[in-house]
């Protein structure tokens, strides 16, 4: 039987919380799929918090570089960010209704560039550019037409969706890493010399 040894075995504790942590975000992705309201509001406050955050170690790096010629910059993004930051938590509704808007006008355009690149160029990619363009343009318009009410589920949509992503990605990794680990245990198992068996003399005296 394989032992492990204590790197394989602190390696396969490593992988093994990787695959946990996968689980509990595809979990996580799941349920906001099924309540895209509640990720959209989780997902606009995640947001405001982190511009908050963000703003104010920035702010104190800002600080702690005083005398710089990046001073005031500093001070500026850092402001702004924190201003950015409170809007969003008090108002994550009108955040994630200017956010859709922004998103819709964004698959839009990238639709269309993508249709009318694919017709000028004529590349060996053509056909897929054009589905690509095809697709960005419907998502664009159905996000448009369906807006403000498209605020409450398409941000938390994408947000469940890179969260179950992320999970199956952070699964794969872990049992794939189980895996090489066993592996490497075992051929360096197989690579030990065996001591058990010694080799005799012709007349039966031990070498």
């Amino acid at each position: 039987m394989n032992e492990p040894t204590a790197e394989g075995r602190r390696l396969n504790r490593s992988f093994g919380r990787l695959t946990l942590l996968g689980a509990l975000l595809v979990i996580a992705g799941v349920i906001g799929l099924v309540h895209t309201g509640v990720a959209t509001l989780t997902s606009m406050l995640l947001f405001g918090w982190l511009l908050l955050v963000g703003g104010l170690v920035g702010l104190v790096h800002a600080i702690e570089s005083r005398g710089t010629n990046y001073f005031w910059l500093g001070v500026v993004v850092a402001a702004l960010n924190i201003a950015a930051g409170v809007v969003v938590i008090k108002h994550p509704e009108g955040t994630a209704e200017a956010l859709t808007m922004f998103a819709a006008l964004l698959f839009l355009t990238g639709g269309v560039f993508r249709l009318v690149g694919s017709v000028v160029v004529r590349g060996p990619q053509m056909g897929w550019t054009l589905l690509q363009g095809a697709f960005g343009l419907l998502l664009g318009l159905l996000v448009l037409f369906d807006w403000p009410h498209s605020s409450l589920y398409v941000l938390g949509c994408f947000f469940s969706l890179a969260l179950l992503f992320d999970g199956l990605g952070l699964i794969a990794l872990g049992i794939g890493g189980r895996r090489i680990v066993s592996m490497v245990a075992g051929r360096r198992d197989e690579s030990r010399p065996r001591t058990g068996r010694m080799s005799k003399s012709p007349e039966g005296k031990q070498k």
